[in-house]
């Protein structure tokens, strides 16, 4: 119990050592569309690899339709934290902050998300649309492919599939002079679809795979027509525009999709000048991919395993889920269901649980277990890349 309570007046000063001070908040004000807002930047920053948010908190125009397009909460949440960490090797978190995306709206997007109409199509689409004002907004902007209307629904989806499936954007802000600020860059990420999902004439579900090729050559072509469409958004006419592909994963997937490409576009350019290719993945620990394609990593995962079930034979599973990045392990987030019966069994298995990950992961990645139980969350372990102890924190009912 001394150590404990050690332990805790510790993390009581770090964390006292660390807190923001509120006071040193910088006021400022926003120019945006020859309107002038205050606004505030929050002095403190949880570490150099986080965008501080420009307060009071401004509601992207499109919130909402990222977790509504997208396949599952993995994709929908790497989706954004991705554009976040991508984002930092053109927009630096010491320079600028993060403000949700403020220019396109659910209505632009959703039209941007469906298909490309043929002329016909276009015509006939104005001839059913009865009220003049709503015939006026019609706009053939659809970016996914032309449906044919050629053949069964078969030959239809599987010549003209739906490759883009959301279109998300964020807002990077820098000072402007010493108490303004403004839009000093843009993110935008295409979330395509590894797997085009229909249904048959009968009724039956139907899937067809796409190609990393067609995928990337799809999303590289709608990149360069979304930057030419967004040049001609007021207060977008001349700000660097960074645009990112994301590969969903499909739907029954226990790990999210992947980012497979980058680019940027200038300040004056309206396409993307240069691409670089990603080779970033997620891989499920155990499995039978993580086994074939990362053979060591997964006898580390496998042994690591087969300790806690010695300590605990009645447990359910571990489950981990890595990170890879030019096909390194970078991150390494491992799940630990159990049932527990008091504190002290939670402390001990805790403890047993932060020497094996020092025995069976490196310390060049980063390490994450969480411990759980029915109850909710007993426990997290979490060790930084290339530190040598973790951080364990046991929480208290």
């Amino acid at each position: 119990m001394k150590k404990i309570l050690l332990l805790s007046l510790a993390v009581m000063l770090v964390t006292s050592a660390c807190a923001p001070n509120l006071s040193d908040d910088k006021e400022t004000v926003q120019q945006t569309n020859n309107k002038k807002e205050k606004a505030v930047i929050p002095k403190y920053s949880i570490s150099d690899d986080y965008y501080r948010t420009i307060l009071p908190f401004k509601a992207g125009v499109a919130r909402g339709l990222v977790a509504a397009n997208l396949n599952n909460r993995l994709d929908a949440q790497e989706f954004e934290t991705g554009l976040m960490r991508l984002s930092t090797d053109s927009y630096s978190p010491k320079k600028y902050v993060y403000q949700e995306g403020q220019y396109l709206d659910k209505d632009t997007i959703r039209s941007w998300l469906s298909r490309k109409l043929s002329d016909k199509q276009f015509k006939d689409l104005q001839s059913k649309t009865k009220d003049a004002t709503a015939k006026k907004k019609l706009k053939n902007n659809g970016l996914n492919p032309i449906d044919t209307e050629k053949g069964d629904l078969k030959t239809r989806n599987e010549t003209s599939p739906m490759y883009l499936a959301n279109i998300t954007e964020q807002d990077y802000l820098i000072q402007d002079g010493d108490d303004k600020v403004k839009l000093g860059g843009v993110t935008i990420g295409l979330a395509m679809n590894s797997v085009h999902y229909y249904t048959e004439e009968n009724g039956y579900a139907r899937e067809k795979q796409l190609t990393d090729k067609n995928i990337e050559e799809q999303g590289k072509k709608m990149a360069d027509e979304i930057v030419q469409r967004m040049r001609n958004i007021k207060g977008l006419e001349n700000v660097p525009i960074r645009v990112a592909l994301f590969k969903q994963s499909a739907k029954a997937s226990l790990t999210p999709g992947n980012f497979m490409a980058v680019g940027n576009a200038g300040s004056n350019d309206t396409a993307v000048g240069s691409w670089d290719d990603l080779d970033e993945q997620y891989y499920l620990f155990p499995s039978s991919d993580a086994t074939k394609d990362h053979r060591d990593d997964a006898m580390k995962f496998d042994e690591f395993k087969a300790q806690i079930e010695d300590y605990f034979p009645n447990f359910t599973s571990v489950v981990g889920k890595g990170y890879y990045k030019d096909g390194q392990l970078q991150k390494m987030t491992i799940d630990i269901p159990v049932q527990f019966y008091g504190k002290g069994e939670i402390v001990g298995f805790t403890q047993y649980v932060a020497g094996l990950m020092l025995d069976h992961f490196p310390s060049y990645m980063e390490t994450s277990i969480s411990i759980n139980s029915v109850s909710g969350p007993e426990a997290l372990i979490v060790r930084k890349a290339d530190e040598d102890k973790p951080f364990v924190h046991i929480y208290e009912e």
